[in-house]
C-alpha cells in the first residue's frame, strides 16, 4: 500500500515560480519514481521523456549485456582512454550512438530478476515506485511473478504500462512487435513510396517512436487519475495500434468512404501541386495548398502566369484530374535553376516551400541553430557529447538534461544502497551474477 503520492504540477495552482516569462517552470514529475523494464525504442522513448520532465528514472538492464541498442554501433562515442574512465567501465563496449539517443537523464541498473535475490530487488523497487514500464511479451512478467496483478498487491498505487507488439488480447497477442514489421502489417508502409515502386519504410522506426510518444501521454493521465483515486492503473499500450491511430485521414478515407489508399511518393492525394520538385543540384517542397497559393507560384516564382487561367488547371479538382501534365511542367521549370534560386524567388510570396535538407543541413539550419536543438553534455566514458535536446518550452525555457545517458550498471550500487543494502551484499550479489 503506497501513502506517497507527490503532487504533480498540472494544474495552474500548483505552477508556482518566482521567475518571470524565460525562467521556465519546476520539472513537473519531480518526485515521481519510474522502474523502466523496457529496452529499444518504443519503451525508452516513452521513459525518457518522463525523465526529461523530472521523474527519476531507473532503468534495469540484463546483467553484462544491457540493453539491446547498446551493441547497434557503429557508429559509437569514441571512448576516453582506459585509464580515465569511471571503475569498472574499463571493459564495457562503446557507447552506441543509438542507445545515447533514447536514453537521457536516467539511472541503469543490472539485475538478474529471474533470481529470487533479484526478484527481491525488483519487488522493492516496485514497492517505492509510481510508475513501472515494460514491454515484455504479455504474460512473461507474470511468471516470475511481476505481472500487472502481482505489482499491484504490493503497491496498489502503481501505474503499470505494457507496451507490447499487438496488446494484451487477441490472436497475435503473444507475437513479438518490431517497428518495421507494424509498418507493413498496420498499413504505413503500403501508403509509403512512390507510386510505381515497391512500398518502402519510414526513414526512422516511426512507429516505435509514436508508441512511445501515445504511452508517455497515457502514463501522465494515469498519474493525474490517481490524484483522484488513489489508485493506480493497467496501460496496454501497442505499436499495432498505435500505428493504426497514426494513419489519421487515411483511415478515415476507408472507414468513412471505403477509399483504398494508394503510395504517392511526397505527392498529396488530393492537393496538387503538393510535393518535392527536382532542381538542379538539389530538391524542394512546394506545398500549393488553395487556388490563390497556385497562381501566386506560378505568376511569382514560376513566371508562368497563363496556367491558372488554363480550364485544366485552374481549380484543384482539374489539377488533381491533370496531375502528371502539371508536375512535368512544373518541374521542366525547377530543373532550370538551383535550388537557392528558387528559394530567393519564393521569399515573401506566402507560398509553403522549404528544402529538403540532409541531417548536416538540418543541425545548421539556421532556425535550429537560434532554438538549440543540439546541446553538449559530459559523459563519464566519452567526455563531451552533442544529444538532442528536449523540443518542448515551458514559459521559454526547457527542461534540463541533468544526466548524460548512463554507462551500463552505473548506478547499481547508488540505487541498492538506497534500498538499504550492505556494500558487502552489494559485493556478493555482484560475484553471483545477481547485478
Amino acid at each position: 500500500m503506497i501513502s506517497r503520492f507527490p503532487r504533480l504540477c498540472f494544474k495552474h495552482r500548483f505552477l508556482h515560480t518566482t521567475t518571470s516569462h524565460g525562467g521556465g517552470i519546476p520539472p513537473p514529475l519531480q518526485g515521481i519514481k519510474i522502474l523502466d523494464l523496457t529496452r529499444v525504442l518504443a519503451g525508452p522513448t516513452a521513459t525518457m521523456l518522463l525523465a526529461d520532465l523530472g521523474a527519476d528514472v531507473i532503468k534495469v538492464e540484463q546483467v553484462g549485456k544491457g540493453d539491446d541498442t547498446r551493441t547497434w554501433n557503429p557508429p559509437a562515442a569514441p571512448l576516453l582512454p582506459s585509464s580515465s574512465q569511471p571503475p569498472g567501465s574499463e571493459n564495457l563496449p562503446p557507447e552506441s550512438a543509438y542507445f545515447l539517443a533514447i536514453n537521457r537523464n536516467k539511472r541503469s541498473i543490472t539485475v538478474d530478476f529471474k533470481s529470487p535475490k533479484g526478484l527481491e530487488i525488483i519487488k522493492k523497487l516496485v514497492a517505492q515506485s509510481d510508475v513501472l514500464v515494460e514491454n515484455y511479451i504479455p504474460g512473461k512478467l507474470a511468471e516470475v511473478g511481476l505481472g500487472w496483478e502481482d505489482c499491484s498487491k504490493i503497491n496498489e498505487g502503481l501505474v503499470y504500462a505494457s507496451i507490447t507488439g499487438y496488446g494484451q488480447t487477441g490472436p497475435y497477442a503473444k507475437n513479438a512487435g518490431y517497428d518495421v514489421i507494424i509498418e507493413g502489417e498496420a498499413g504505413l508502409m503500403h501508403i509509403t513510396g512512390e507510386p510505381d515502386r515497391p512500398p518502402s519504410k519510414v526513414g526512422v522506426a516511426a512507429t516505435d517512436i509514436a508508441t512511445g510518444l501515445y504511452t508517455h501521454g497515457a502514463i501522465m493521465a494515469a498519474l493525474l487519475g490517481r490524484q483522484k483515486t488513489g489508485k493506480g492503473c493497467w496501460i496496454d499500450a501497442n505499436l499495432f495500434e498505435c500505428q493504426i491511430a497514426g494513419l489519421a485521414n487515411i483511415a478515415s478515407n476507408y472507414l468513412i468512404a471505403g477509399l483504398e489508399a494508394t503510395r504517392h511518393g511526397t505527392a498529396h492525394p488530393s492537393v496538387v501541386p503538393y510535393q518535392v520538385f527536382p532542381c538542379k543540384d538539389g530538391f524542394i517542397m512546394i506545398g500549393a495548398g488553395n487556388d490563390k497559393q497556385f497562381k501566386t507560384l506560378c505568376t511569382n516564382v514560376l513566371s508562368i502566369p497563363s496556367l491558372p487561367t488554363d480550364p485544366k488547371f485552374s481549380s484543384n479538382a482539374a489539377r488533381v484530374q491533370n496531375r502528371e501534365e502539371l508536375i512535368r511542367i512544373i518541374e521542366g521549370e525547377f530543373r532550370k535553376e538551383n535550388r537557392d534560386f528558387w528559394l530567393d524567388r519564393f521569399k515573401g510570396t506566402g507560398v509553403p516551400h522549404g528544402p529538403i535538407n540532409n541531417i548536416s543541413q538540418t543541425f545548421n539550419h539556421p532556425q535550429a541553430v537560434a532554438r538549440g536543438v543540439a546541446l553538449e553534455v559530459e559523459h563519464p566514458r566519452t567526455g563531451p557529447i552533442k544529444l538532442v535536446s528536449p523540443p518542448i518550452s515551458y514559459n521559454g525555457k526547457k527542461m534540463q538534461v541533468r544526466r548524460p545517458p548512463p554507462w551500463l550498471s552505473e548506478h547499481t550500487e547508488e540505487v541498492l544502497t538506497e534500498l538499504g543494502y550492505t556494500k558487502e551484499e552489494i559485493q556478493e550479489m555482484r560475484k553471483d551474477g545477481v547485478v
